[in-house]
């Protein structure tokens, strides 16, 4: 085992054990001042609710990311937690399914026709109507950026249940883009009387849970909705807490203080099973873990480093000592076993084939063995963040092999990755996770990631025949074409090396078995839901 893997688990297993006594120690504190509305905790044998009629049937989920606003336009966290809705959704198999919208046809990919489900009400009361996901999808537009790039409205209309949405080009994508989160609906009576900082902070939408506590960046308290359209929810009330720290995830689960917590650690799997109580699931997702380059940094706008550092990722390693098999090693930004990912060869590690292009790119070792151009050695930044504990790792794997090709890496770890890229420049690398596929196309991540303007574009990636191709894959329908010319794009995202790829990650979700009809999906969209229930 190398030096940096057998450093990095022994200092995950001293903070283990530090994190456990302070876990210990929390457990002696009143559970009732820890879980809303008095409710009994997961470990206590009488807060098994679900049996009798009597008693708050309650659950407590531990996120891996914290949110600081519930703005349903700026954060997806209030349509995992159940508070809001969207037209469309993703079933288990990444088909489009109607949800808000019981039917739509479009005739030219530009003037589409809605059919707004019947019987539906907002959480303060107010029918749902096209009037309202109208005024819904305005506000959202207004407010999201990306989602106005995405959607392309160029006009609505309304007459009772009908919603007719006109864009400014043929966007065969629109279903898929209206899967987005951003375009849940509202109410935005309710933010009228409320205000937008009031309703930023508990939304009115039309899910099975509304909000009746937030505490920015801790917890989401909800509780059930009655007037749910598709039934009053199973459970009263869900504490949906959040922490970036996996350890402390894991902890939470096997302490009893939660009952589902998201991505905790691969190495954490092992000890979670052992407990009776407790299981994992773990599931192929739709996500990649790769390194975003800056194209605006000296070194890394050379194309030849940035292959050289693709051929330093050891994709290996990472899925297997990293991640310990919960993950596949990565040739593209779109898993393989997609219809639209590619079927190459994944990249090897090949420290003498980076060493070579990076001469070729004009760098020479020095005595010490490290590479300099020009009088400047080749010193770059990486910077990493814990929410997925998995990523510092792979930045400290990845520091200790280009070392050995003579780069030097430093490394800096933030706490919120997408503040840090929106303030900063000042960076070569990132890790970096994405949903690549989370609409069952490649378009999502091809527009998003790799056009220029696009919402998770953090490194202002500009390369006019992506951008061309991709121009191409939005004004196209038909699903093989969309494939073979998503096929086209990759190929150019292999020769230009905008990101390395590295993994393919499972996603690994820790359960207390009190938790029943509930399993996490691949799109990672739907988290709490009127189903789940407790045992």
């Amino acid at each position: 085992m190398s030096t940096w893997m057998f450093n990095s688990k022994r200092t995950l297993v001293l903070l283990y054990a530090c994190l456990l006594v302070v876990v210990i120690a929390l457990a002696g504190c009143s559970q009732k001042e820890q879980l809303p509305g008095n409710a009994q905790p997961a470990s206590d044998s009488g807060g098994k609710a679900g049996n009798a009629s009597d008693k708050v049937k309650q659950a407590t989920l531990i996120y891996h990311f914290k949110s600081s606003s519930l703005d349903p336009a700026n954060d997806y966290i209030v349509l995992k937690a159940g508070v809001v809705e969207t037209l469309v959704r993703l079933d288990e198999k990444l088909e489009v399914q109607p949800w808000l919208a019981t039917k739509w046809e479009t005739k030219d990919n530009k003037t589409w026709k809605f059919t707004i489900r019947d019987g539906v009400s907002f959480q303060d009361g107010l029918k749902l109507d096209a009037t309202a996901v109208k005024a819904s999808l305005e506000r959202s537009i207004a407010a999201s950026k990306s989602l106005k790039g995405a959607l392309k409205i160029a006009s609505m209309a309304a007459a009772g249940q009908e919603l007719t949405l006109v864009t400014s080009e043929p966007h065969p994508a629109l279903l898929s883009e209206l899967i987005n989160p951003y375009s849940a609906n509202i109410s935005v009576e309710a933010e009228k009387k409320m205000g937008t900082q009031a309703f930023n902070a508990a939304p009115v939408g039309t899910g099975p849970f509304k909000v009746k506590k937030f505490t920015p960046n801790v917890e989401i308290l909800l509780e059930r909705y009655d007037g749910y359209w598709d039934g009053a929810a199973k459970l009263n009330e869900v504490a949906f807490k959040f922490n970036e720290d996996g350890n402390v995830r894991a902890l939470a689960l096997q302490s009893k203080e939660a009952d589902i917590a998201t991505q905790i650690p691969a190495e954490s799997v092992a000890s979670v099973q052992k407990d009776s109580a407790l299981t994992v699931e773990t599931i192929a997702g739709l996500r990649v873990h790769f390194l975003l380059f800056n194209p605006s940094r000296e070194a890394v706008k050379d194309v030849k480093v940035r292959k050289a550092l693709d051929m330093l990722l050891n994709r290996e390693s990472i899925a297997k000592d990293i991640m310990l098999g919960n993950a596949t090693p990565a040739n593209g930004p779109f898993n393989t076993r997609l219809p639209f990912g590619s079927q190459d060869p994944v990249q090897k590690l090949d420290i003498e084939g980076a060493k070579k292009l990076l001469e070729e790119a004009g760098y020479t070792a020095g005595a010490n063995g490290k590479l300099a151009k020009d009088g400047k050695p080749l010193t770059l930044e990486i910077v990493t963040y814990k929410a997925r504990p998995e990523l510092p790792l792979i930045a400290q794997l990845l520091q200790s092999d280009a070392a050995k090709a003579g780069v030097t890496i430093n490394f800096q770890t933030v706490e919120n990755i997408d503040t840090f890229l929106r303030e900063n420049k000042n960076w070569d690398m990132v890790t970096y996770s994405n949903l690549s596929a989370p609409r069952g196309d490649g378009g999502y991540f091809l527009n998003s990631a790799l056009m220029p303007g696009g919402s998770l574009n953090a490194g202002n990636i500009s390369i006019e025949k992506l951008t061309a191709v991709i121009t191409r894959l939005n004004a196209t329908s038909d699903v093989q074409q969309r494939n073979e010319i998503t096929q086209e794009a990759l190929a150019i995202i292999k020769e230009e090396v905008p990101h390395a790829y590295a993994v393919y990650p499972n996603v690994i979700v820790g359960l207390n078995k009190r938790i029943t009809d509930w399993k996490p999906g691949a799109e990672e969209y739907y988290i709490v839901t009127h189903k789940m229930d407790v045992k």
